[in-house]
């Protein structure tokens, strides 16, 4: 039988005493809890009967009716994170193609500051100066080996300047404008460069001939092995004493041929030393220096003391000058004497008056007896 079919199917509830009864039961309900809720006598901390008894029977039928909630709210964070992780998996792949790209950067960069870095490093000794330069052009052919550099002129860069990478000589210019300088090789059919075995002090001229390693010609002494260390010479006055240039070995034909320092890295950047002669490198101002300023420790003269020291020197000078002048002279006049001719005599007849007494005769000459002499 349907509950419509009962006894109770005529009774009809309004909605507001519905309401209102719920409300007085909760109400009713909650004084009891409160009530029961206060401390024993025996101590104030425990919990009333009443509630005690509430919340036994409340808690586990909260945690089944919780279940779903919490199962749903697990279901929902699944679901959104997942959607959640596409759109950060996407955001993150964007950025790190991003980033690798400023990875690609940055190891340019750091490449390039080490090589500068190296290249700034370089030192020569006795000093020269130099200026730095990239390639801007690699002309190569059978027997050519030529760079372009964005150095020229007007920075001081003149023909037969050499040529350096941070591992080592590169060649020498032989061709410059203002902005641009033309590099022949070391590896050129045309590069002639005076070098010295290190480990020996063996003389020898590395000739190019198109090929990776340049050939050692006309090497003086014995005694040379691979492995050595070569460096120019400075014989002619090319190239500076001391540049690093390769180490020695042994060619397939049996030469002896060199591996080049500067092969060790890219010929893009360079530094052209501004080399003319050793002239340069020493200082005129100090070879012409009195012999003894700086010597010890009184100070250096003033003003009037130099211009007294000055005078004294001239005064000094103009008396040697005319000592000497005088000695000079009076060799001159020696030798003048000594070349001039006696006068010639005049030949004439002699007077009676002026010849010469007539020699005694042999009895004029004898001897005159001595008193008491024997005969």
């Amino acid at each position: 039988m349907a509950f419509r079919d009962g006894p109770f199917e005529n009774i009809k509830v309004p909605l507001a005493w519905t309401a209102a009864v719920v409300v007085v039961v909760a109400l009713i309900a909650s004084i009891v809890m409160i009530v029961g809720d206060r401390g024993t006598a025996a101590g104030r901390g425990e919990t009333g009967p009443v509630r005690a008894g509430f919340v036994a029977v409340a808690g586990p039928v909260g945690g089944i009716f919780a279940a779903p909630v919490r199962w749903t709210g697990a279901v929902g964070d699944h679901i959104g994170g997942y959607f959640f992780a596409i759109s950060e998996n996407r955001r993150l792949k964007a950025e790190n193609a991003e980033l690798k790209q400023w990875r690609d950067q940055a190891i340019a960069m750091k490449t390039v500051n080490e090589r500068y870095e190296a290249l700034m490093g370089i030192r020569t000794d006795p000093p020269v100066p130099m200026a730095a330069g990239a390639t801007v052009q690699d002309s190569r052919g059978p027997f050519a080996r030529a760079r372009l550099i964005d150095v020229g002129a007007g920075k001081g860069v003149r023909i037969g300047n050499p040529v350096m990478n941070e591992h080592g000589l590169v060649g020498r210019v032989v061709g410059t404008t203002a902005g641009i300088s033309r590099v022949l090789l070391l590896t050129d059919v045309a590069s002639r460069t005076p070098v010295l075995i290190e480990r020996t002090d063996q003389r020898a001229l590395l000739t190019g001939d198109a090929s990776a390693n340049p050939r050692l010609a006309y090497v003086r002494g014995t005694g040379l092995k691979a492995g050595d260390r070569v460096l120019t010479s400075g014989d002619g006055g090319g190239f500076p004493r001391g540049l690093p240039v390769g180490i020695v070995a042994k060619g397939v034909d049996g030469s002896w041929r060199v591996k080049l320092f500067s092969d060790r890295g890219a010929v893009d950047y360079v530094r052209v030393l501004l080399f003319q002669s050793f002239g340069q490198l020493a200082d005129p101002n100090g070879l012409n220096a009195p012999p003894l300023a700086g010597l010890g420790s009184a100070p250096p003269p003033n003003a009037n003391e130099a211009a007294a020291i000055s005078d004294a020197m001239t005064r000094r000078t103009a008396a040697d000058a005319a000592a000497t002048a005088a000695r000079d002279r009076r060799i001159a006049e020696a030798n003048a004497d000594r070349q001039t001719p006696l006068p010639a005599q005049t030949q004439t007849a002699p007077s009676p008056d002026s010849r010469p007494a007539p020699l005694p005769s042999a009895t004029d000459q004898a001897p005159t007896p001595v008193p008491g002499a024997r005969g």
